[in-house]
């Protein structure tokens, strides 16, 4: 029986990822070794029960007494806080689902890379901000890392049987999120219940904005740079608004692989989870006669300035994708509390750009953290500057 870790089973991944896990027979199919959450303890503790978890975690050590409470009686152990996290995260498994959002993700990834088994990918924020220092983790701890999300499973799944010398470019696709259309002037006054309406997916709020924003594409360069060895100018952006196609690998030959598929979590988690099997999966099948269209344009950097912000990232090394990413997460937090506009957050990113010194590749996770804490430090000085 394969032995299963879901680290962020309450968001959106996780709980795509613990349908998939149901579907395919539950406790009774699968050794399910620990899952985390944050705050929505009910929920967590039910799927502990459901799946027969040997052990649930959350991150907030001030609801281990709550978890304890919505667990008694089941056998399953309750935990609770960062440490308790990556203790989770290096118990045995066969395969890992990394999908906690954001910097908060790095150190249970880290944990999990360091102890062998499949490591499935959600968390972009692990190689944007310790690309090199993840994928050296993995080597020495025998670790087979997959990714599991939409953009990044689609170049995987291309490059099969290909050899990388043979690639040309990659093209990432992106939605264009809710504000595709819409004007810079436009844009200033966006709230943000409307940032996180995304026409196509069903995200979190973090990532919905992130998806508005297009700094969720900016990430996904850099983890494409990483994930599979990239230089710069090989990596592009084609803005796709149906989001089946979800991304593409040109070849020296002139030809395009792609992959398509709805645009269904599910489709990239379940390929990572069956790894390298193709098993039947609960998504809809594309019906292009139906769909009539397949619709793409450039991206436009101005009314989007995290792309090109993400091009200087990437020329300029891991360090600047730790400080860019911390910048990110502090100026959303700006906006969701209404301090800023949606544009500012592209501003306060750049400022800390400007203000930590990045360039170059990190030597630790300690020296990453102490980067990230640096960059959010510098975002929180700017926006004091602008509430002035």
């Amino acid at each position: 029986m394969r032995r299963i870790s879901v680290l962020g089973a309450t968001g959106s991944i996780g709980a795509s990822t613990l349908d998939l896990i149901d579907r395919a027979g539950g406790a009774e199919a699968f050794d399910v070794v620990a899952l985390t959450g944050a705050n929505n303890i009910e929920e967590l503790a039910q799927h502990a029960r459901r799946l027969n978890a040997r052990i649930a975690v959350t991150a907030d050590e001030s609801r281990l007494d709550d978890l304890r409470a919505a667990l008694d009686g089941s056998g399953v152990e309750a935990a609770a806080g960062v440490a308790a996290l990556e203790d989770a995260a290096r118990e045995p498994a066969d395969w890992t689902m990394s999908a906690i959002v954001g910097a908060a993700g790095l150190r249970p990834s880290f944990a999990a890379a360091g102890r062998g088994g499949t490591l499935a990918l959600a968390n972009k924020e692990s190689l944007v901000c310790a690309g090199r220092l993840l994928l050296d983790c993995c080597a020495r701890g025998d670790t087979t890392l997959l990714p599991a999300d939409s953009e990044h499973s689609a170049i995987f799944q291309a490059l099969q049987g290909e050899r990388a010398a043979t690639v040309e470019r990659v093209i990432v696709t992106a939605s264009g999120g809710p504000f595709r259309t819409f004007t810079t002037d436009q844009m200033r006054d966006v709230t943000p219940e409307q940032a996180v309406a995304h026409p196509n997916w069903d995200m979190g709020v973090g990532i919905s904005i992130d998806s508005a924003s297009m700094f969720n594409k900016a990430l996904e360069l850099v983890e494409a740079k990483y994930l599979f060895d990239l230089t710069p100018d090989q990596i592009e952006v084609l803005v796709h608004p149906q989001s089946i196609v979800h991304s593409m690998v040109g070849f020296r030959d002139g030809s395009l692989i792609a992959q398509l598929g709805p645009p269904d979590m599910r489709g990239a988690i379940g390929y990572a989870l069956d790894y390298p099997e193709r098993r039947a999966l609960p998504v809809e099948r594309v019906d292009f006669a139906k769909l009539a269209r397949l619709d793409f344009e450039a991206p436009d950097p101005e009314r989007f300035p995290a792309l090109r912000i993400a091009k200087d990232v990437l020329e300029a090394g891991g360090r600047a994708g730790t400080v860019m990413n911390a910048a990110k997460e502090a100026a959303m937090a700006g906006f969701l509390d209404r301090r800023i506009g949606f544009l500012d957050m592209a501003v306060l990113v750049e400022r800390a750009l400007d203000a930590v010194a990045c360039d170059g590749e990190p030597e630790s996770l300690d020296e990453v953290l102490a980067l990230d804490a640096e960059a959010r430090a510098a975002v929180a000085e700017a926006m004091k500057r602008m509430d002035r």
